[in-house]
């Protein structure tokens, strides 16, 4: 079963980008959420507890930045 991704990211982020190419790059569907909108800046902040991107939520599991090995772990790729 495919687990459900959402990353908060930020056009102007280079890590935001490294995150989304990572999981274009590994055919890891996702939904990417802008966080210069409002409310999906408060919702990342909610989850991650702090003002950082990327923020990426596999199945509620949260990873703050571009942490390929923590990312690789919760998506069950080698």
């Amino acid at each position: 079963m495919a687990k459900k991704v959402i990353v908060y990211t930020a056009e102007w982020c280079p890590w935001c980008h490294c995150v989304t190419d990572f999981l274009k790059e590994n055919k890891i569907a996702f939904e990417s959420r802008n966080v210069d909108e409002r409310k999906n800046a408060e919702e990342a902040m909610k989850k991650s507890g702090q003002a950082g991107i990327p923020v990426t939520d596999v199945d509620g599991q949260i990873v703050v930045g571009f942490d390929t090995a923590k990312l690789k772990e919760l998506l069950k790729i080698k």
